[in-house]
């Protein structure tokens, strides 16, 4: 018997890198799960990928209407959830003195405002005693240069997560931060130039990015009972970067 078996996951921005590695794995430890997705290719490609168990909702997170409809599916075709992973975020370099407004409300309106309503509508279909974690960043305990509106959106994450686990104590919903660092995906590959990739594997002490596969076995972790008294945590997944 998978760590899942017979749970109903809920993974937004599911559709690549860590979250679709995420999904994958929840699957085969027995979960059903909805994944969300921006591109309505990238998703059939992602649910294709998957195989088997798995709702793909075409939607924009940051969308108040389409998160709406993403619950709405999750109520009509299972009427339950068991494990949210708010994983939908973006994080585009930007130095001091060149943000822009486009650039901060973007941003926030999907870091924050997102993954605030994304938890707040999931949460009548929630089942007692279950997890929800959402993706931080260790940006927000370094301060890379470039990366001032994205640390600080990923910071606020932080906050939502102590508050929410007080505020859903009655329940025994935990509440935690998944915190990657830098990680092999699609996402930091279009962000990135390659002299960042090679600055910031120079500060990784074994010399190499992380692997999707790697934090898809922290996700695993945090949704199964595996952790069931760890709440209000940010779990740093990036290979030692922060501590050192």
């Amino acid at each position: 018997m998978g760590k899942l078996e017979g749970k109903v996951a809920v993974i937004t921005g599911g559709t690549d890198g860590m979250a679709l590695a995420s999904a994958k794995l929840f699957v085969e430890e027995g979960a059903y799960v909805f994944i969300t997705g921006r591109k309505q290719e990238t998703l059939d490609k992602a649910v294709k990928l998957i195989g088997r168990n798995v709702t793909g909702v075409q939607g924009d997170a940051a969308n108040l209407e389409d998160l709406d409809r993403l619950f709405e599916t999750v109520k009509r075709e299972k009427g339950k959830i068991d494990v949210l992973f708010a994983s939908a975020g973006i994080g585009e370099p930007v130095p001091l003195g060149q943000i822009t407004e486009e650039h901060f409300d973007m941003t926030f309106d999907l870091n924050v405002r997102g993954t605030l309503f994304t938890v707040q509508k999931a949460l009548p279909l929630f089942n007692d005693g279950g997890s929800i974690f959402m993706t931080g960043s260790n940006a927000a305990a370094k301060g890379f240069p470039g990366f001032g509106v994205y640390a600080a959106s990923k910071l606020a994450l932080r906050s939502f997560a102590r508050t929410w686990l007080n505020e859903l104590k009655e329940r025994k919903i935990r509440v935690n931060l998944l915190v990657p660092g830098a990680i092999a995906t699609t996402m930091q590959e279009s962000v990135l130039t390659p002299e960042a990739k090679q600055y910031f594997e120079s500060l990784i002490p074994r010399g190499s990015m992380g692997q999707p596969e790697e934090v898809a076995t922290v996700a695993l972790f945090l949704a199964s009972n595996d952790s069931s008294f760890v709440n209000g945590q940010e779990l740093f997944v990036d290979g030692g970067m922060t501590a050192i």
